[in-house]
């Protein structure tokens, strides 16, 4: 498609190129622009001449230190890399097995989910989900996933999985579930990249027996995990980190032997804490101590671990998540339910904060820019109205906390978040001509205000593409949703037996 805005609906308007709108209202200061670069300025001093991929003619919107922006730019990507970035008009020095032609779409980096639960993707649309007394994850969301087979859990992660793609996310970080070889199965074959985990349980804790399928042993916990880990090590995409599902359900043999365990192995471990005030309640009741404070107690609150929810955090709290570098997954879709997050001045103590979707349980969508949208909305009510304030952090930099933000809680920050040379080729490709962005000229504000999933024309991820034009090239979308349509309504009966159970009929 000609990069150009004029559309059936204003057929009558005079034509104007994106970049001759941007040029003009910089001259006259009608528009901010970013910092522009010179192509040389991203590129090495010898790229190769021979690449895999050439993606020619997106406004490349960076999310650099810089926060660098190419007008009508290009990118070179070779094996699973970028080589270059600069303009289109200097890209005629490469010979390309394939080309994407994107004139007239904004290239920017995939974002990261930091908080997904594969095994609950069933529960879209399953309206009781947020109709239960309780903690949804005690008396709803661990029921249904006791009902699971592998092979639900690998339809899930399908589903789950292509939903993100679609949608500008190219890497996961899973909650902790059941079958988690299925999940990293599945996330092998639609080609994202992500971080499976098992769900981990040794105790029952309050409030209602948990299934019998979900408590194990402190030994065969940490074996599992482990394994779990070593099986998955050396997959280029797809790895396993270590899990600890709520501090109600783990014991303080589990949680230290953990933190030894992520240690040896080298990897992350992916928790809930501070979700609920319950959490609150029973840290203080059995140590004195908010759950934060506690972890810090017995020595395991460090940089390997990833605090899922994060809400109930006095500002001492966020001191002790900063002083130990623990990372955040920020969950705007349901974190509001249950009281202000304190986003913002994670932010300013440089804590390592990403945002997760949690899941189908916590709204249904796993569109990032959407919770983008929210966490901008919490963050300005919670920080800015009652003060007649502005928003402290805008929907521009909402979307580059998705991107940046996200990696780094990944511990991916050297190599996802941002589209600079020599990282991975992990690359959204979004569309700004639809009817309900017309007239969005400054990518970066387009990017913010103006997008969402469907507005994802292609997803490359490790060099490859994997969605183009919106077509899926790695799975077949069909028979996927067949094989799901087929066993849905079994699967639906098991969770109901399971509720009566948990229920007590």
């Amino acid at each position: 498609m000609a990069d150009r805005l004029t559309r059936n609906p204003i057929e009558a308007a005079p034509t104007v190129t994106r970049r001759e709108f941007m040029a003009a209202g910089a001259i006259a200061g009608a528009v901010t622009l970013p910092a522009f670069a010179a192509a040389q300025a991203l590129a090495p001093s010898v790229p190769p001449r021979s690449i895999d991929l050439l993606i020619l003619g997106p406004d490349v919107v960076t999310y650099d230190d810089n926060d660098t922006v190419i007008m009508d730019g290009a990118i070179a990507v070779n094996g699973n890399s970028i080589v270059w970035i600069g303009k289109a008009s200097d890209a005629g020095m490469f010979t390309a097995k394939d080309t994407l032609k994107t004139s007239g779409q904004i290239a920017m980096p995939g974002m990261t989910d930091t908080h997904y639960h594969t095994a609950q993707q069933f529960l879209r649309g399953v309206h009781r989900v947020t109709h239960r007394k309780g903690p949804s994850w005690k008396k709803t969301l661990i029921p249904f996933e006791s009902g699971l087979e592998p092979h639900d859990v690998y339809n899930s992660g399908m589903v789950g999985y292509t939903s993100m793609i679609s949608a500008g996310t190219t890497c996961f970080l899973e909650a902790g579930g059941p079958h988690p070889d299925e999940m990293a199965r599945a996330a092998d074959q639609v080609g994202i990249r992500g971080r499976v985990s098992l769900n981990t349980c040794d105790i029952d804790g309050d409030g209602g027996p948990l299934p019998k399928s979900h408590i194990m042993t402190t030994s065969q916990a940490l074996k599992e995990n482990e394994a779990l880990v070593k099986r998955w090590k050396d997959h280029p995409r797809v790895n396993a980190w270590l899990s600890l599902r709520q501090i109600l359900v783990n014991s303080e043999e589990l949680r230290i032997g953990m933190s030894k365990l992520a240690d040896e192995l080298d990897t992350a471990i992916h928790t809930h804490l501070s979700e609920g005030t319950y959490e609150v309640d029973y840290t203080l009741e059995n140590w004195n101590l908010r759950p934060p404070e506690y972890f810090e107690s017995i020595g395991i609150f460090n940089k390997r671990m990833h605090c899922a929810h994060s809400i109930f955090l006095t500002p001492t709290d966020i001191d002790c998540y900063a002083r130990h570098d623990a990372s955040v997954a920020h969950c705007a879709f349901g974190n509001y339910n249950n009281g202000p997050q304190r986003m913002y001045d994670m932010v300013r103590q440089k804590i390592r904060v990403g945002l997760g979707t949690d899941g189908p349980g916590a709204r249904g969508t796993l569109d990032l820019f959407e919770v983008c949208h929210y966490a901008v909305l919490g963050q300005t009510i919670g920080y800015g109205s009652a003060w007649h304030a502005q928003a402290p952090i805008t929907y521009s930099e909402m979307v580059k906390h998705a991107c940046r933000g996200g990696a780094a809680a990944a511990h991916l920050g050297d190599k996802t978040g941002s589209l600079e040379v020599g990282k991975l080729a992990d690359i959204v490709l979004v569309g700004h001509d639809d009817y309900d962005q017309f007239t969005s000229m400054d990518p970066v504000l387009t990017l913010g205000q103006n997008v969402i999933g469907h507005h994802v024309r292609s997803t490359i991820v490790d060099g490859k593409v994997v969605m183009k034009d919106r077509e899926f090239l790695t799975v077949d979308i069909e028979k996927m949703r067949a094989d799901v349509e087929e066993r849905y309504p079994v699967l639906i009966s098991r969770y109901e037996k399971a509720l009566q159970m948990t229920s007590g009929g």
